[in-house]
């Protein structure tokens, strides 16, 4: 039955009130339309008293929306932004009906200067540290250095075509297992992969003779040249304590495996010493870098300016392989990275080179017949 002075209906448009809330508010509703609580009157002289006083209300007088026991219901939006805000709903003045708390409320809230947080005024731990001025010592090149510095830089105008394969090398390992244990080779130098790698690549340059080559520019910078060399001095990039140094073995062509050996661990001895001379490190046609004695499986070596192909020799890996059967077995690989200069050496030119060179590391036994 409608109370005379009394809303019809009262239509919350900022959303659904909780069903808890609900359960509050119809008992406290039937609260309100007894004709023993005269709310209507009471507001109004709260009102009125309000704007007497410049619409503040006196210190001694307690508010109305703490008291009221409306003021802790809020509709599921000003609930969840109360909750992002992480503000106490009872913190907040309500202004709605019977003092529930609106989203002006709220608003007004964090806006008011009581309720704005004061920053922290101690320093991030970031921050805390005291800063500390960058130390920079200046060091001259060595001499290698220095040479390796020029050397480079002329590099870099050269345009390298990349090349890899992975080669099969697990008959090689057996045979220089075989070689490094016969009783004949106990006054002879251990052999390693790289003496037989240096060998077959020489054999290789026999049919491909423009990789140990270079390019004349001396001459004529307008009509350069392709001057081919009959000698094969093949240059070991050596790491050493002063820097990178790359000595070369004379005339490969005559040697054989074993004289390659020894000639590698001379060249290794003298460049640890700071002994090489002039003509170890002079009169390279091509460069063998045997970076997996290191580490690392590809590598995309360096051209020197007067030559135009270079080999680098990753480091041995054992990897599945399937055999003429099907079967999986072990296989031990190594990767051979190849650059050469792509203004005088086509791709398909250094890609049959590395075959011929791969076939005589895999069967190494094909090398007996062509050694001299």
């Amino acid at each position: 039955m409608a109370q005379v002075g009394k809303p019809l209906c009262d239509i919350d448009v900022l959303g659904e009130i909780d069903p808890g809330d609900e359960t509050l508010l119809g008992t406290t509703s039937e609260q309100a339309g007894s004709p023993t609580t005269p709310q209507q009157p009471q507001k109004a002289a709260e009102q009125q008293q309000s704007q007497q006083n410049g619409g503040i209300n006196p210190p001694n007088a307690p508010k109305a929306a703490s008291n009221s026991k409306h003021s802790s219901l809020a509709t599921p939006a000003v609930r969840g932004l109360l909750k992002d805000l992480n503000i106490n709903i009872s913190d907040v003045t309500g202004t709605g009906k019977d003092g529930r708390v609106l989203k002006e409320d709220v608003k007004n809230h964090t806006a008011s200067p009581a309720s704005t947080s004061i920053p922290s005024s101690s320093p991030s731990p970031a921050l805390s540290h005291s800063r500390t001025t960058q130390a920079e010592t200046t060091l001259p090149l060595t001499p290698i250095q220095f040479q390796m510095f020029k050397t480079m830089t002329r590099s870099l105008s050269i345009p390298h075509f990349l090349y890899t394969d992975e080669v099969n090398v697990t008959a090689l390992s057996s045979l220089r297992y075989q070689l490094n244990t016969y009783p004949s080779q106990i006054d002879q130098p251990k052999l390693s992969y790289l003496p037989f790698i240096v060998k077959a690549l020489s054999l290789a340059l026999d049919t491909f003779p423009i990789l140990n080559a270079r390019i004349d520019t001396d001459t004529d910078s307008s009509h350069p040249h392709l001057v081919l060399r009959s000698a094969h001095n093949i240059g070991i990039a050596m790491d050493t304590p002063q820097g990178l140094i790359v000595p070369n073995i004379k005339n490969v062509k005559t040697l054989s495996i074993l004289s390659i050996a020894s000639e590698i661990n001379r060249l290794q001895s003298l460049a640890l010493a700071s002994k090489l001379t002039p003509t170890d490190l002079t009169g390279g046609t091509i460069t063998v870098s045997n970076i997996g004695s290191i580490g690392g499986t590809y590598v995309a070596p360096i051209l020197l300016s007067t030559e135009v192909a270079i080999l680098g020799v990753g480091k041995k890996k054992i990897v599945p392989a399937f055999d003429e059967e099907g079967n999986v077995v072990k296989r031990q690989a190594m990767n051979f990275s190849w650059s050469a200069d792509h203004r005088v050496v086509d791709g398909a030119t250094v890609a049959r080179c590395a075959e011929v060179l791969r076939g005589f590391v895999e069967q190494p036994e094909t090398m007996a017949v062509r050694l001299r």
